[in-house]
């Protein structure tokens, strides 16, 4: 093994062993981690076995395997970010309807008993 398959081993596992910690301590929720944790095994996978980059490469008609990795990695790089600014997006949804929901009850409360 190679230095940076060694290093991409570590990586890997180090990444694996983060996830599963977060997920013990209900720091991170299962749908986030899951993503995470596909990564992890994939980059583990590739330290182990680089030449299965190769064989997928010479499948897919690319030159150079690195740049398929890159363009996976960029891929899943964009889908997080889309799918973090629709859930951004529908929490902001949710904050408002239970801040109008809030000041609602508030209003009620204040005209059953005005303050003094």
């Amino acid at each position: 093994m190679s230095d940076v398959e060694i290093v991409s081993l570590i990586a890997g596992v180090g990444v694996l062993a983060l996830m599963v910690e977060l997920l013990r301590r209900r720091q991170l929720k299962e749908k986030y981690a899951f993503l995470w944790l596909a990564v992890a095994l994939v980059v583990a996978v590739l330290a182990v076995a680089p030449a299965l980059l190769d064989t997928v490469a010479g499948w897919l008609d690319v030159a150079d395997p690195v740049n398929l990795l890159l363009f996976v990695g960029l891929l899943v790089l964009l889908s997080v970010c889309v799918h973090l600014s629709w859930e951004c997006s529908r929490l902001e949804d949710e904050t408002r309807s239970l801040a109008e929901e809030v000041a609602l009850l508030r209003n009620q409360v204040e005209r059953l008993d005005p303050p003094a």
